[in-house]
This record gives C-alpha cells, sequence and structure tokens, in this order.
C-alpha cells in the first residue's frame, strides 16, 4: 500500500532505543542464527522505523479515532436526552 502522506520517522529514547536494539538483536540470533553486531541491527531497527513503524502508528490513530467517535456520539445521545423542550 502507498502511503500519500510524509510522515516523520518515529524515533525512540535512547534507552527504549537500546532495549528495541537488544531485543532485535537476540531474535535474530535465537531465530534464524544471525548473529550482527550492534551496528548492522541499528540499522535495521532503523529501517523498521522508517517503513514498518507508522503504518502501525497510522493504524493505532484510526483505532483511537474510531473509539473516540464512538464516545463523542455516545455523549451527544447522552446531552440530547437531558435536554428540556
Amino acid at each position: 500500500m502507498a502511503r500519500s502522506k510524509i510522515t516523520a520517522q518515529l524515533k525512540l529514547e535512547p534507552a527504549q532505543e537500546q532495549v528495541a536494539v537488544e531485543a532485535l538483536k537476540r531474535f535474530l540470533e535465537q531465530r534464524f542464527e544471525l548473529e550482527l553486531g550492534s551496528f548492522e541491527v541499528h540499522e535495521v531497527l532503523e529501517m523498521f522505523s522508517r517503513e514498518i513503524a507508522p503504518l502501525y502508528y497510522d493504524k493505532a490513530i484510526a483505532d483511537v479515532q474510531a473509539v473516540l467517535s464512538d464516545r463523542f456520539v455516545s455523549i451527544e445521545s447522552d446531552l440530547w436526552a437531558l435536554e428540556k423542550s
């Protein structure tokens, strides 16, 4: 699916990034017996941040919008019920 808008690359805090690098490094070693250095794993993480994370971010935003829309409809309905005619 082509992205119609340009989004900034999502950035983690340094401590979060270190945890992500270690988790990805561990996964690659355990699952694929692929031992990469921290630099290479960091490059893979940057690609995920640039190419894949925005898809999850946009999906999360759409999910929140749907929940809030339902809540606002409910609140609006409650307000109409309180209105005195």
